[in-house]
């Protein structure tokens, strides 16, 4: 038996106005989606545990298996683990994103306006990342590159201070939600002096691009210690996403992470070479189970918009769930497959919320007869609700 879990980041969220009540997933044309769901338990899964902020971080730990409440340390440390940054204990490592603010202002009064900088390529956030370096960086704090807007800092003998995501607070004033710490304040006024004319960001303006002017810290924790999948679980896995977070996962977890050339984390990555790659390594490299994360649900939830929300529903459904399904039916093989998102990101609020999420669960040697389909409203429907997602490892794999 194979497994495969494909996770659509922040697909699940509300009923919206503009589509008459339905949910963006309900609203997208999704036949594969459709046809699984027929044969499918469908069902609502907490993958946020009481009390914990509603994260990719917490939510995929538990969709893999890892109860956060145990394994959980801060966000930035499951990064680290992806880019090759070296930890000590006593270390701390921040995110590091590269943001967009407004201009005009003194800094404590500027705005976020975009938390990923028009989803700057890597190459250019590197150039601006130097320019930091070059003059912020010293024994206490090191500056690691990451992918597109998201990088670290690792502070040495550093606290686990209280940051705020800057996706939380889009549109809003910054001064509230600046570090309580001084040297982080300041190195953060500090980067917008140093980004705000760079060449690259007038460049990108005359682009009609957001400039990448200022650093914002936030997800900060101390060196991770996760169980190996294999050992847990008895089963041999392989992780597929363009961001780090879940490749640090992966790299804590002893699983093998797998590069897809073209896979950025936003919406027009490479769906088909995600696809392919879970499908080889299923059956012609030996795992046993394979993650797929598509960041771009959670991106355009993040960015407020609908339509772009819907089609990265629809490209999940047609080059990822579509061709996964159609080559392991054609292999033989039999298989079990888990659909969900790790938690909502509401086009009301751009950014997470705690409530359950919707799943689908197919099994090719025992399809079911349901009436149901995969969306939020019918999950509900559906009467199964499971409260702790970390346990839905061990009922995919029963």
């Amino acid at each position: 038996m194979k497994y495969v879990i494909i996770l659509g980041d922040g697909m699940a969220d509300e009923p919206v106005e503009q589509l008459q009540g339905k949910t963006p997933l309900e609203a997208a044309v999704t036949p594969a989606m459709d046809e699984l769901a027929a044969k499918s338990e469908i069902g609502l899964l907490h993958t946020i545990p009481e009390g914990m902020k509603p994260g990719s971080d917490t939510a995929n730990l538990a969709v893999l298996g890892y109860d956060p409440k145990k394994y959980y340390t801060g966000r930035s440390p499951l990064e680290a683990l992806s880019i090759g940054v070296p930890m000590e204990d006593t270390d701390v490592a921040l995110r590091c994103n590269i943001v967009t603010l407004t201009e005009e202002e003194p800094y404590e009064q500027k705005k976020i306006i975009d938390h990923s900088s028009s989803e700057i390529e890597t190459e250019e956030a590197g150039i601006l990342l130097n320019a930091v370096r070059a003059e912020l960086e010293s024994e206490d704090y090191r500056f690691y590159l990451g992918t597109s807007y998201r990088h670290c800092t690792i502070w040495k003998n550093g606290s686990v201070v209280p940051l705020t995501p800057p996706h939380d607070h889009l549109g809003e004033m910054i001064r509230a939600y600046l570090p309580e710490d001084e040297i982080l304040r300041d190195m953060q006024k500090r980067s917008y002096e140093i980004l705000a004319n760079h060449p690259v960001n007038l460049e990108r303006k005359a682009k009609g691009l957001n400039p990448a002017n200022s650093l914002w810290f936030w997800g900060a924790g101390t060196k991770p210690m996760l169980s190996p999948f294999e050992e847990l679980y008895g089963k041999k896995g392989v992780m597929i996403s363009a961001v780090d977070l879940l490749k640090g996962i992966a790299v804590g977890a002893g699983m093998r992470n797998i590069h897809v050339a073209g896979a950025n984390g936003g919406l027009h990555t490479n769906y088909e070479g995600k696809a392919q790659a879970a499908v080889d390594a299923l059956l012609k490299e030996g795992a046993d189970f394979a993650y797929i994360h598509l960041e771009a649900p959670d991106e355009m939830g993040h960015q407020g918009s609908l339509e772009r929300k819907i089609q990265a529903i629809e490209n999940l459904d047609s080059r990822i769930i579509r061709p996964v399904k159609e080559q392991m039916d054609a292999s033989g093989e039999p298989y079990r497959m888990l659909i969900l998102p790790d938690h909502p990101t509401p086009l009301r609020i751009r950014t997470h919320s705690s409530d359950p999420v919707p799943y689908l669960l197919y099994d090719s040697t025992r399809p079911l007869e349901s009436k149901l389909l995969y969306n939020e409203k019918d999950a509900k429907v559906s009467g199964i609700y499971r409260e702790h997602g970390h346990e839905m490892m061990r009922y995919l794999l029963r």
